[in-house]
């Protein structure tokens, strides 16, 4: 057996046709550790004393509190993973607004919604705009962000010549 080009592939994103209005996904659930902490702060700099001192915010937050960053990126991953792998073009705005906070040990999920779909007039693609609301296990929302991407779209039959 051969691959060909009609051969499904496996974990492909959605192509912006597949979409609609309205339609809802969750994501998977991650706990976030205190490595993962260690090595997002290492990676990106972000070396504030409430992320690097564990004593720093005792009596203010509950916990060793991470960078909403963090959240933010683990969430993008699992949309990356999913939704849109291979058929997202590119990312081009966010709205985010952070509501709580999340600590080491936490585990974080989220659900998008698709909210707006517009076709451009190149190559078959579209901007998607999606909702994206992200939770803690104790379904607390931690973040809320507006995220309008490029997506792919099908690809025109050829058009025999």
């Amino acid at each position: 057996m051969t691959p060909s080009d009609t051969t499904q592939k496996l974990g492909l994103g959605f192509v912006w046709q597949d979409l609609t209005v309205g339609q809802r996904f969750r994501t998977f659930r991650r706990t976030i550790t205190e490595a993962d902490l260690v090595n997002f702060l290492g990676a990106t700099g972000m070396l504030e004393a409430i992320f690097i001192d564990s004593t720093f915010s005792e009596g203010a937050i509950a916990g060793r509190p991470v960078p909403s960053a963090l959240t933010y990126c683990f969430i993008e991953a699992f949309i990356l993973q999913s939704m849109i792998q291979g058929t997202g073009l590119a990312l081009l705005e966010i709205e985010q607004k952070i509501v709580a906070p999340v600590v080491v040990g936490d585990s974080v999920d989220a659900i998008v919604e698709v909210t707006s779909i517009k076709p451009t007039s190149k190559n078959g693609r579209a901007v998607v705009t999606s909702r994206i609301d992200v939770f803690k296990q104790d379904s607390t929302l931690v973040m809320t962000y507006i995220a309008t991407r490029l997506l792919a779209g099908r690809q025109a039959p050829a058009v025999p010549k």
